[in-house]
């Protein structure tokens, strides 16, 4: 039996998550909550490193760790920040109806785990939005699958 590739390479590979991220950040300028933090506080290249964190969580290559910091670089940009409660709920909807726009497969398996993955990171990064949180150093990479968090990977 051949093993289902990865949801990075079903996907599409690193185009499509360039397509995904850059989509999902258009969707969330159009949003009237998340419009001020998409417009005014992400860094150039926002859309290229999301797509990078992204890819790399979905089976892609560690480009996110070996230049950006990792899992604790992810968290630590959105540490603190204090985001609305419904905030995660927000992106997540946008990533959502995003992968539309970036023509990602529509397959429903595909779908419902990529869902289920933004839902879960939403949760885990408004989980350190409190004021004064901070994030512990060299924090394992999640990996997620078709099956759901599979493992973490250390930062190489």
């Amino acid at each position: 039996m051949k093993a289902r590739p990865s949801l990075f390479d079903f996907a599409g590979g690193q185009e499509a998550f360039l397509a995904l991220a850059a989509a999902t950040h258009e969707r969330c300028l159009q949003d009237p909550e998340l419009n001020h933090p998409f417009s005014h506080h992400t860094s150039p290249g926002h859309t290229e490193h999301l797509a990078a964190y992204w890819a790399e969580v979905l089976g892609g290559p560690p480009r996110y760790s070996n230049a950006l910091g990792g899992h604790s670089g992810m968290l630590s940009i959105h540490a603190g920040e204090g985001a609305p409660e419904d905030m995660g709920d927000r992106f997540a909807a946008c990533f959502i109806a995003a992968m539309d726009d970036a023509r990602l497969p529509s397959d429903p398996t595909f779908r419902a785990a990529m869902r289920s993955y933004i839902e879960w990171a939403t949760r885990e990064v408004n989980s350190y939005a409190p004021p004064g949180t901070q994030v512990e150093p060299d924090m394992p990479m999640p990996h997620w699958s078709w099956n759901g968090l599979e493992k973490t990977r250390p930062q190489e």
